[in-house]
């Protein structure tokens, strides 16, 4: 997988586009505008295209905006869906922290504002923030594969890939990560934490410095399954990649459940991933900014529970995976 995946139809180039809504004659259409931070990974595409759907499926007209990683413009395309009058903004900023002036502009224009996927740094304004659960799905995607690792009845050396720590996400997928490997200090060893900063290149030479540090790894946990092409090229390069019961198998998990993990399910490379609802965020976050536009009241934090998908459940919850319906 690329690092950056494009999609045609959205705008990027003019960083904001209107696409038409239906409403009834004589009636103020009701407008929400979309800011998403990066389209860089699959999640956030389907995110996207899954968001506008949600809202043009109940008529609602919607301005859409991508900053490419920069959070001042982000501020400014949020700025400008409320001078033109938006009903309600749905965020995808680049971390807690920048999503604040955003929700201080919104709160200062009294427009509801839903953050998708990440949540704000501090509980100062008016927002709902519709979250993965990162910490107990990454705990429990990692308990599992403790188990498999207690199973092969050796200690076995462990290698996390940490996302950017400035992302509460990642920071949600750290803590899993040690939660559930505490549980099981005969069965896992943790002898490397790679920062990644959710960047293949820094993914890819961190875990190769780890591998030929740690030649006998038999556990890896990526906190972005965005990042699995860089396991598997450093795997590879080290003739570590093969199937699970097979000799030599590293021990596979991720987070998010994209289209390249899926696949590494169905070919039986990846042992465990957990799944973000991504149907159910979206739909969680056309409902909230509505509801707060017509004064309902919502909880401030939504939090989406996810799934371990697994070899043993794979026919069975593939097609809740979001991943799985994505074409490569």
């Amino acid at each position: 997988m690329s690092g950056r995946l494009v999609l045609p139809a959205v705008a990027l180039a003019a960083g904001l586009a209107l696409l038409p809504g239906c409403g009834k004659s004589g009636e103020k259409p009701v407008t929400v505008g979309v800011a998403f931070e990066t389209l860089q990974t699959e999640y956030w595409v389907a995110s996207f295209e899954t968001l506008k759907a949600e809202l043009a499926a109940k008529n609602i007209k919607v301005l859409e905006a991508v900053a490419d990683g920069d959070s001042n413009r982000q501020l400014e395309q949020v700025n400008t869906f409320i001078t033109r009058g938006v009903d309600g903004i749905i965020l995808v900023p680049k971390d807690g922290t920048a999503a604040m002036p955003m929700i201080e502009a919104a709160n200062a224009a009294n427009v509801p504002i839903v953050l998708y996927n990440r949540p704000p740094a501090r509980k100062e304004g008016k927002a709902v923030a519709v979250v993965a659960d990162n910490r107990s799905i990454t705990r429990d995607t990692v308990k599992y594969l403790c188990e498999l690792a207690k199973k092969t009845g050796k200690k076995q050396k462990a290698v996390l890939l940490m996302g950017d720590l400035a992302d509460l996400n990642a920071i949600g997928r750290r803590d899993g990560f040690d939660d559930a490997v505490k549980e099981y200090p005969d069965a896992v060893e943790v002898v490397a934490r790679v920062p990644t900063e959710w960047n293949q290149e820094k993914a890819l030479a961190g875990l190769t410095n780890a591998l030929q540090a740690n030649p006998d790894v038999g556990l890896i946990f990526t906190s972005s399954d965005f990042l699995f092409p860089s396991v598997v090229s450093a795997l590879k390069t080290r003739n570590l990649y093969h199937k699970a019961g097979e000799p030599g198998h590293v021990l596979l998990g991720g987070f998010d459940g994209d289209a390249t993990a899926y696949q590494m399910l169905k070919d039986g490379y990846l042992d465990a991933d957990g799944v973000q609802d991504m149907q159910f965020e979206c739909m969680k976050s056309v409902e909230s900014v509505l509801k707060l536009k017509a004064g309902e009241p919502v909880p401030d934090l939504i939090p989406d529970p996810g799934f371990v998908i697994h070899q043993g459940n794979l026919a069975e919850l593939a097609p809740r995976m979001w991943g799985s319906k994505v074409k490569k």
